[in-house]
């Protein structure tokens, strides 16, 4: 290993370390400064002794200051230990397990069709600058990049779900079946309208991006002298297009990892769809900080490493490119 990779992995990793605190911290600060009570919360209609009250608060520490109350929660996570969910009444790394699963699903799916998606748009509307695809593709991308995710979700529950009846209108699994029973269709019918609303938010940013940088590029120099010695259309894109557009679309791809959550929270609310993002309302409706703090290290860690990877992904599209002069060959 050269000195250039172990710089780069080492202040990766103290970024990442780094990022990880300050996510932990501001979030155990604003769970702590909120003002629902969490053991209101916890009882509900339930009336109780101001005794009981205190036990109650004694057992989740929270007769603590919250310095050591952070400190505590830092030092069992990092034995492994996070906790216990006041909501589910199960560890928070369970929780996080089987929620996890079902947004990994569903965000990996959206994910990929809003980059497919988004990159095909983007050439199309850039090869016909000024042309009707590109009006009708550029208008369209100005139209969801101004759409809410939750008004967006709510269009297409009402058509494909209510009046067309394509498909159902929430959830994961259908209603009243075993998950064991459950099989990969009727998960991936439940999955198509979540994915197809929360791919369609990330399209837009891409398809504009990626038309913009393929017109500078068809309009560069190097592409005009091309054209004059007879490449076709065709023959420039591949040659020279791709491969310049490549690199802001891994950008912005990767980096649309981070609004895939704040998009997920709202899609899956719609949709009733049990992943993170749904449970990430309950906790903070039910002011569950050990469930709450556990997503957003969870997040954090799952954004971090989505920019990691496009950090190393550079590299490999454009060699000249470093990061901080980290990843020499």
């Amino acid at each position: 290993m050269n000195k250039g990779l172990l710089k780069y992995l080492t202040t990766t990793v103290l970024r990442m370390v780094l990022l990880l605190i300050a996510a932990t911290m501001l979030s155990f600060f604003l769970v702590h400064n909120a003002p629902m009570d969490p053991v209101d919360a916890f009882l509900g209609e339930v009336t109780v002794s101001e005794e009981q009250r205190a036990q109650i608060a004694e057992r989740w520490g929270l007769n603590k200051s919250p310095a050591e109350q952070y400190l505590i929660w830092l030092g069992n996570t990092l034995r492994g230990d996070m906790g216990e969910s006041r909501t589910y009444h199960e560890p928070v790394t369970k929780v996080l397990g089987e929620r996890f699963r079902a947004s990994l699903l569903l965000m990996g799916t959206a994910w990929i069709l809003s980059g497919v998606l988004g990159v095909i748009l983007g050439i199309v509307a850039g090869m016909y600058k000024g042309r009707w695809p590109d009006r009708i593709i550029k208008t369209f991308s100005l139209i969801l990049a101004s759409s809410p995710v939750f008004w967006i979700g709510l269009l297409v529950l009402m058509v494909f779900a209510v009046e067309l009846q394509w498909f159902p209108l929430g959830l994961a699994v259908p209603i009243g079946k075993i998950e064991s029973e459950v099989t990969w269709a009727e998960r991936l019918h439940h999955l198509v309208l979540p994915a197809l609303t929360l791919s369609i938010t990330g399209i837009a940013n891409i398809v504009l991006h990626t038309r913009q940088k393929l017109i500078d590029v068809l309009e560069s120099e190097y592409v005009l002298f091309a054209k004059a010695r007879g490449e076709t259309l065709k023959q420039l894109i591949t040659r020279h297009g791709l491969r310049n557009i490549a690199l802001p679309a891994v950008t912005l791809q990767f980096a649309s990892i981070s609004e895939l959550f704040g998009g997920s929270v709202l899609a899956e609310r719609v949709f009733s769809y049990p992943g993170l993002g749904s449970t990430a309302v309950v906790a903070g409706m039910q002011a569950d900080a050990p469930l709450l703090l556990g997503i957003a290290l969870f997040s954090s860690l799952f954004v971090f490493f989505g920019n990691l990877t496009a950090n190393i992904l550079y590299g490999i599209i454009d060699p000249q490119i470093r990061e901080g002069g980290g990843i020499d060959g």
